[in-house]
């Protein structure tokens, strides 16, 4: 239709609204005046309570159907062994498995309308997986004592419906599965519970004349009905169900006066649930509407045949006159589009571009002017202080904080950079919008988990104390914990009255913030000038050398133990700075990576997948961390230890048979049987050992042997051969020039001249 002019599309438009109503109209009243008989009102009354009963068997079966499909599913078997919520959250993989629990949940919810909530008890566990409060103590949760009830006359492995109220007072139909032992092993049960009102829609008739619907179950109880207060009550209390209930007839219906109005009840039973759907009309509505429609449709058919054509030409060439002018002078001066688009067209696509481009330059214009913005304050942190400072900071005082997200190493690990640079823009965005008037505060991230806050205030907030920007301090932290899952610790400098001199303040709360190396995270530190020490870095030289003598005998126990005397030393010493802290870690790592290699202990195996262990220590918060990462390091340590003493031994035996050896045919898988080991395992050793194969290992010796016998003795090139092992010349010489770049001939030339 865009093709076509406004004007045209108006007059097609008209007469198709004077012709087509005309049409459905004449139509609807010759059927429906006929149709509007009692026995055809009945009929049609009972088909429409039919066809919302099969919706309602429907979609409750659909539901029950996924239940069943989900509970065939391994998913239950991931929390099976988790009987008690604490568990559950020990680790993080076992949360992440019961998350997984709560996804397929969340999923059953979405596959039908209506679900208020789902959820799955594991037998004898404390907790409920749900899709309304997640995962949860079962006593945070709704009472479960129903079920027994419910599952009252279960036949089968099927799962039942049940009605009931919630304690939110939400009326719904809950459907219970137990597992069974055919489908899985875990023992549980999944409800679903169904809003009524989900129900109601589905039975709710919008016919003419109706006057209300009701569910029952097979014992009478009602289980959705337009009046919520009679829901869950007794049926054969209202007025004709109890006659209906004893009806032997699957469906029918049948005309009651009640209060001298004349009512319609229709009703049908349902094979698959054994639930009584009722309806109720009023024949005196039906009837009147009756006679309202055709006198309705003679008087709407008349008016639109006469008005229409009329007013059909009329109001085309009236209504798109403005509009055809408009666009006829837009396209004059803006040369916006083509010519034979329609006018409306023309008009969408023109406004449309210029909101485009008013959009665009809006956020070209904010982009510019946080650009800005950012690049005064980096200005101002390294003490280059431009004309715009003054602007953003006018007041004579400036305080820093630093926020340093704690943990910085893990928050990275579990988010990508993406969600990062949104919780940055977030977290900024919100703590400079929490400052009081007064203090004028602006924002920078600059890297490595560390969020430095420029505070400008004047001499009122300074003589009031500054209360106000200590709470405001609280509340960034309180505000970074809830946006970015992790606690951050805040460094305060002093203040300063000169712009120039904010390195030094940013300098100052970055020391703060080290405190929390002893005090822990998720602190304020506000920087103090210290007093200058006289005494040297303390080192605990006596655990140094103890927690070595531990190693040669590996014993776990007592190193740990001594751990924990150092970081006792640690806290006993109120002056130990960050610096010192992180030197005594540093070298008790040091020394004892140092007394493993001095002992052929390989240290790449032993920390294959730790990365930098310095940078590892370097990135630590508190003491805390600092232990557990020490405890971990010397555990690997010694079971790598325990793990190897069997092969060092064997590893003697094999080095010190092919020195003894060599020179003779050594058959390797007998030799491997010797000493009591497999061939590839052997194979495995030496490569360790050595760092190469065991024929190449085998090969060195031989030819070692073979130049010192060029040099030293006047045997010819065959005697030596075949005195080191090999049984032609050809390998001799093969070999020889493999490992020396040179035959055998030529070694002894050059070193003949050499001596």
């Amino acid at each position: 239709m865009k093709r076509f002019p406004m004007m045209l599309q108006l007059m097609l438009t008209l007469i198709c609204v004077m012709a087509i109503p005309t049409a459905i109209l004449t139509w609807y009243s010759g059927t429906q005046i006929v149709g509007y008989s009692e026995s055809a009102i009945a009929d049609t009354s009972l088909a429409g309570l039919r066809a919302n009963r099969e919706l309602n068997e429907n979609a409750l079966s659909n539901l029950s159907q996924d239940a069943v499909q989900l509970a065939g599913t391994n998913i239950f078997d991931r929390i099976r062994s988790f009987q008690t919520y604490s568990e559950l959250n020990s680790d993080y993989s076992d949360v992440s498995s019961a998350l997984q629990v709560l996804n397929e949940l969340v999923s059953l919810n979405h596959r039908v309308d209506g679900v208020n909530s789902t959820y799955f008890l594991l037998d004898g566990a404390d907790y409920v997986v749900s899709t309304d409060r997640g995962i949860t103590k079962l006593d945070r949760y709704e009472p479960v004592d129903w079920m027994e009830k419910a599952l009252e006359g279960r036949r089968g492995i099927g799962g039942v419906w049940y009605p009931r109220q919630l304690e939110s007072g939400d009326q719904v139909v809950s459907y219970l599965l137990p597992l069974n032992r055919l489908s899985t092993t875990t023992r549980g049960t999944i409800v679903v519970n169904l809003s009524e009102s989900q129900i109601a829609n589905y039975l709710s008739s919008s016919e003419p004349g109706a006057e209300g619907f009701m569910l029952l179950k097979s014992d009478g109880t009602i289980i959705s009905h337009n009046d919520k207060s009679l829901i869950l009550t007794d049926g054969y209390e209202q007025p004709y169900i109890k006659q209906i209930l004893n009806e032997p007839a699957r469906e029918g219906h049948a005309f009651h006066v009640l209060e001298g109005e004349r009512l319609l009840y229709t009703w049908s039973r349902s094979d698959q649930l054994g639930w009584w759907n009722i309806n109720v009309y009023s024949m005196d509505q039906l009837m009147t509407k009756t006679f309202n429609l055709q006198r309705s449709i003679i008087f709407i058919t008349g008016m639109i045949i006469i008005a229409g054509t009329i007013l059909a030409v009329l109001l085309a060439t009236w209504l798109s006159q403005p509009v055809r002018k408009l666009v006829r002078t837009m396209r004059e001066r803006s040369g916006l589009g083509s010519t034979n688009k329609n006018e409306l067209a023309f008009l969408e696509s023109a406004f449309r571009r210029m909101q485009e481009e008013e959009e665009g330059l809006h956020t070209l214009l904010q982009e510019r002017e946080q650009d800005t913005r950012s690049l005064s304050i980096h200005h101002l942190l390294r003490g280059d202080v431009k004309k715009q400072i003054a602007e953003m900071f006018p007041e004579r005082y400036y305080t820093v904080a630093v926020v340093s997200i704690d943990r910085f190493r893990r928050y990275v690990s579990k988010n990508n950079p993406e969600t990062r640079s949104y919780n940055r823009y977030l977290l900024l965005s919100k703590c400079e919008s929490l400052f009081p008037e007064g203090i004028y505060a602006r924002g920078i991230y600059q890297g490595d988990g560390c969020f430095v806050f420029i505070m400008n205030y004047g001499q009122e907030e300074l003589e009031n104390g500054l209360t106000q920007l200590r709470g405001t301090l609280v509340q960034i932290r309180d505000t970074a914990l809830d946006l970015l899952g992790h606690s951050v610790t805040t460094g305060v400098s002093s203040q300063t009255e000169f712009g120039d001199s904010m390195p030094e303040r940013v300098a100052e709360a970055t020391e703060a913030i080290k405190h929390r190396m002893i005090k822990g995270s998720g602190c304020i530190f506000h920087w103090k000038p210290e007093a200058e020490r006289s005494k040297k870095y303390i080192y605990p030289t006596n655990s140094e050398r103890r927690i070595v003598n531990f190693l040669e005998r590996a014993d776990l126990d007592s190193i740990l133990a001594e751990l924990d005397t150092v970081r006792k030393d640690i806290i006993s010493d109120e002056s130990i700075s960050y610096d010192n802290i992180l030197f005594i870690y540093n070298q008790i790592i040091g020394v004892t990576i140092k007394h493993l290699r001095e002992n052929n202990i390989s240290t790449s195996r032993i920390f294959a997948g730790r990365g930098n262990i310095y940078s590892a220590i370097a990135s630590t918060d508190t003491l805390d961390e600092l232990e557990n990462y020490l405890h971990d390091f010397f555990k690997e340590i010694i079971q790598h230890l325990e793990r190897n003493t069997g092969e060092a031994n064997h590893g003697e035996r094999i080095i010190r048979y092919l020195e003894e050896n060599f020179c003779k045919e050594i058959v390797f898988e007998e030799m491997a049987k010797e000493i009591g080991i497999s061939y590839s395992y052997m194979r495995k050793i030496v490569f360790e050992l050595t760092g190469k194969s065991l024929i190449d290992y085998t090969n060195q010796l031989r030819i070692e042997k073979a130049k010192l016998l060029l040099v030293d003795s006047k045997m010819t090139i065959t005697q030596i051969a075949s005195e080191v092992g090999y049984y032609n010349v050809q390998s001799f010489n093969r070999f020889f020039r493999k490992y020396e770049g040179m035959p055998p001939s030529s070694y002894k030339t050059s070193r003949s001249k050499t001596s």
